[in-house]
């Protein structure tokens, strides 16, 4: 798709009936991101996700995909050394991932190279990285040094073997520099227009979150219309419009009183 300049579309899932409507859809990647943490589980943040919630939601969402290439996410603390990412990377396959995602540069290229031993593709992820840079800047590489930074882990993570690489919150000509730089798609959220492929959290475009991050787009309101929707089913109840005649079951009117006097016996 690189080759024939073909954007990629991915999107975050976390279950299965999104993972049929994303394939209904057609996108190219399914991503079951450790933002699960945050958007379906509760957690204050992504440090909190387990190993054996990544399984979890990989297997849920893996009942529902069978066209889009399927990539989870090795949680913070699944890739310590480059033994652990190796098991732990094989956990998510057998769990239905056919690549997994790791976040970090020339730190983690022994992990990467770890894991694609065991014949696992992995997909890196460079610029701002949720689950270890500290700071309140909302971009990363706007500077000349860090912008080298962010090419020299790139690259390097590409030398290792990696089959693409996420660009998070890159300004959009580093990023297109970068892009035009390497051989592997480059995936970018928040790193602008000109990057092979875009990934967005489900959630956020489908408008159950009103982020600050300027690089989402809403594509629907659900939470206005879930909200709705539960608002009316309550008032329904108190009310008593339903359930109503259309929704309920029939017995006929012989075996209703053959009921009723086999319940005499309990009086």
């Amino acid at each position: 798709m690189k080759q024939r300049g073909e954007p990629i579309a991915m999107l975050t899932c976390y279950d299965y009936p999104t993972a049929l409507q994303q394939e209904a859809a057609d996108v190219d990647i399914i991503f079951i991101g450790d933002s699960v943490g945050i958007n379906i589980l509760g957690y204050e943040g992504p440090q909190q996700v387990t190993m054996e919630d990544m399984i979890h939601h990989t297997r849920a969402v893996r009942r529902g995909v069978k066209k889009a290439l399927l990539v989870s996410d090795m949680p913070y603390g699944a890739y310590a050394t480059p033994d652990q990412a190796a098991r732990n990377a094989l956990r998510l396959v057998e769990a239905g991932a056919e690549a997994v995602k790791l976040e970090g540069g020339l730190e983690v290229v022994g992990c990467v190279a770890s894991i694609l031993a065991r014949g696992i593709p992995v997909i890196g992820h460079v610029g701002h990285t949720p689950q270890s840079r500290e700071g309140g800047r909302a971009v990363f590489g706007d500077r000349a040094d860090e912008a080298l930074a962010v090419f020299e882990s790139a690259r390097a993570l590409t030398e290792a073997g990696i089959i693409a690489i996420v660009l998070e919150c890159i300004p959009e000509r580093v990023a297109e520099i970068i892009t035009k730089a390497l051989s592997v798609p480059t995936i970018g959220i928040g790193s602008g227009r000109n990057c092979d492929g875009q990934v967005l959290v489900t959630p956020d475009m489908l408008g159950w979150n009103r982020t600050p991050y300027r690089f989402v787009k809403y594509y629907a309101d659900l939470a206005a219309v879930t909200r709705k929707a539960f608002s009316d089913y309550v008032t329904d109840i108190k009310t008593r419009k339903f359930p109503s005649d259309e929704h309920r079951f029939r017995v006929k009117s012989e075996e209703l009183q053959k009921f009723r006097e086999l319940m005499n016996r309990f009086k």
